[in-house]
């Protein structure tokens, strides 16, 4: 996967300022469409739109969800991002991203071997 720091030496190899709006929206753009293929929700959106018929409505439903679990997100950090450091931000979340990754090998393993 292309990392943010990857998009962002591009940027600025292309002359794109550093707090511009496009470095911005092109950064952001590339990391949730890369996030987003073959993700569940396109799957789910695949069977949706098969199962319905209904292409465009399902199309304007998922995309108004996308956006709306976005705007959460933005939300969410803003407000995490004016209480603790970056720094303390990414050890949690580090953190708990291990946690989770251990957790769920051991039950893999626990399916397979218990």
């Amino acid at each position: 996967m292309t990392s943010n720091k990857s998009i962002e030496n591009m940027l600025d190899k292309e002359g794109v300022s550093n707090n511009g709006f496009l470095k911005t929206f092109i950064a952001t753009f590339t990391t949730v469409f890369i996030a987003e293929l073959g993700d569940k929700t396109q799957i789910a959106t695949l069977l949706l739109s098969a199962d319905t018929g209904r292409p465009f409505y399902v199309f304007f439903a998922a995309a108004l969800a996308l956006i709306l679990s976005s705007l959460i997100g933005v939300i969410l950090g803003t407000y995490i991002s004016s209480k603790i450091s970056q720094s303390t931000f990414n050890n949690v979340a580090g953190s708990i991203m291990i946690f989770i990754s251990i957790y769920i090998f051991f039950n893999v393993f626990k399916i397979y071997f218990f």
